[in-house]
């Protein structure tokens, strides 16, 4: 089962705050080719780490709030967060491999 959630401005704090587990946050946007290129990672790792974190996927154009919150400066991007702090941060294209070496870092801490 994924754990991928396609969420907005007015949900994301609620899905946060609410989450009993750390919550990947995925910037993405319709005209950016890395997107692309990353969103089938996001979703391997939102199925393949279901039992660990939560995944919640934010197209930044019809978001403009969140990415401010999280200061997103770029698209793809990623964040993941644990309670009210940012453990991890990343913008641009990035691999699977790459992806699940960095999340196993800090689930593991």
């Amino acid at each position: 089962m994924s754990n991928l959630i396609t969420t907005t401005d007015a949900q994301v704090q609620e899905e946060v705050s609410q989450a009993d587990q750390p919550v990947l946050l995925y910037f993405w946007a319709s005209w950016c080719g890395p997107c692309r290129l990353v969103s089938p990672s996001v979703e391997a790792v939102a199925q393949e780490y279901a039992e660990e974190i939560k995944v919640l996927k934010l197209e930044v154009d019809p978001n403009p709030e969140t990415v401010k919150t999280y200061q997103v400066e770029g698209v793809p991007a990623l964040r993941l967060v644990e309670g009210d702090s940012v453990q991890w941060s990343h913008e641009g294209a990035i691999t699977k491999d790459k992806l699940k070496e960095s999340l196993d870092r800090c689930l593991k801490q």
